[in-house]
């Protein structure tokens, strides 16, 4: 039995729901012999009101309030690693710069007015790093993958370079901010339970022409989502204009289906232009489609400042302000050339000027990509030549022994006496990884594909 006046805010009563105890929300008296109350069972249920009258205090019943008792007695280790992930997961809120220390690097002023001054402030990222080589994109980039992680912004990232660069890449994201990347080869594919190593990992670097040109790879792409892409020698990625249409090249095409399923996007590379306005207005639409649209008007520039940084070495400076690099000089030393050696030169050069008349030759027939295979492999000899008589000698044996090999089994009647297929004409030319340097994003392309 209790009296009414012993109810009270919080007070457990039993009795108004027969045999389960409510807890007292609010009250008010009414009177001085009821009081209407607001209650809730100690289940949690929906509050209800009702309103008591003396003759229910006979069935009312009020519990004692139940003392809470600390025991102190939990792994204390397990309290550790709690608080520390909630330290860790504010930790940006205190330190700004957290990814910097952090990581196993010493950045560099335009390393931090690049991440912390022109790229987190963007939401979504959409940007073009263009420092000139050998100012540290890489550093700068692993720098943001850090913060976005920190920040709780970034779960899923997605690093497209060239094959050259994926285990660089590999070493420096986990040596220096202890990112744990995986390369996507062909063997990773198939040993992935799903097929899809890009969906079965968060953290990818993917070889650019090994994308480019599969099929399969880019269907697995289109069934992922990323927070991040970073597209390393992002240039490569061009589409290159010839008359009033575009010519997209496949890594450009691959561009533009990264951009799609990402909701950061950032490209870096030393030489975001090739002198051509139109073909770098084509190359930002990568980055926004919308706003590069179509084909650049007549007399126009493109106006891309917001959405890129370009600084050369003579802008990069350290903490003291003194040059990061030392002044370029560039002159022309003068030797002069033995006469073996003016010898070699001036027959090479013979040689280059005819197979080079040749070319023109094929480009008038219609041969283009013919044209093309001969030109690269022209340009390939004049480029040993200058760099030392050994480099020369052994393409020149090389390719003396790829046509002797050709005459051989054109005599044994293997094969015809005129080549007409394209891929069989490489072949018998001296091509190595680098030879391509110098052309234009769409021959190298043509002759890779």
């Amino acid at each position: 039995m209790a009296k009414l006046e012993e109810i009270s805010r919080g007070a457990r009563v039993l009795g108004i729901i027969p045999g389960v105890a409510v807890e007292i929300l609010d009250l008010k008296w009414l009177g001085t012999s009821a009081v209407s109350v607001v209650y809730r069972d100690t289940k949690g249920g929906r509050p209800d009101d009702a309103i008591l009258y003396r003759s229910h205090e006979s069935s009312l019943e009020v519990q004692p309030k139940e003392e809470i008792r600390r025991a102190f007695d939990a792994d204390p280790g397990l309290f550790r690693l709690t608080s520390e992930a909630y330290r860790i997961r504010l930790a940006h809120l205190f330190d700004p710069m957290l990814a910097i220390h952090t990581s196993l690097v010493e950045p560099l002023p335009h390393q931090i007015t690049a991440v912390y001054g022109e790229m987190l402030p963007r939401q979504p990222l959409r940007f073009l790093l263009a420092d000139d080589a050998g100012a540290g994109k890489t550093i700068m980039a692993g720098l943001l993958v850090k913060e976005l992680i920190a920040r709780g912004d970034l779960k899923r990232c997605l690093v497209c370079c060239p094959g050259s660069l994926d285990e660089q890449w590999q070493e420096e994201m986990a040596t220096k901010f202890q990112l744990p990347f995986v390369i996507v080869t062909n063997e990773l594919i198939q040993a992935d339970l799903g097929g899809n190593p890009f969906a079965s990992h968060d953290l990818v670097i993917a070889r650019l022409d090994h994308m480019s040109r599969n099929e399969e790879i880019q269907s697995n792409l289109r069934q992922t989502e990323w927070d991040l892409v970073i597209a390393d020698e992002a240039h490569k990625m061009s589409s290159p204009w010839y008359g009033n249409e575009p010519k997209p090249t496949q890594r450009y095409n691959l561009g533009k289906l990264l951009g799609a399923t990402t909701r950061h996007l950032l490209l870096m590379t030393a030489t975001p232009h090739n002198g051509k306005d139109q073909d770098f207005h084509s190359f930002m639409q990568l980055l926004d489609q919308d706003r590069f649209e179509g084909r650049l008007a007549s007399g126009s520039r493109v106006e891309a400042e917001d959405l890129m940084r370009r600084l050369v070495k003579e802008d990069l400076v350290k903490f003291d302000g003194t040059p990061l690099f030392p002044e370029r000089r560039a002159y022309a030393p003068q030797y002069n050339l033995t006469e073996e050696e003016r010898g070699l030169y001036e027959a090479v050069t013979e040689y280059v000027r005819h197979e080079m008349n040749r070319v023109d030759r094929l480009q008038v027939e219609g041969q283009g990509r013919r044209g093309a295979i001969v030109g690269f492999a022209m340009t390939t000899l004049q480029r040993r030549l200058a760099s030392s008589p050994e480099a020369i000698y052994r393409s020149l044996s090389r390719r003396g022994e790829r046509l002797t090999e050709k005459l051989q089994e054109i005599e044994e009647g293997k094969i015809a006496g005129t080549t007409t297929d394209d891929h069989d004409l490489e072949r018998w030319w001296d091509f190595e990884e680098g030879d391509d340097d110098d052309l234009s994003d769409d021959e190298r392309e043509d002759l890779e594909t």
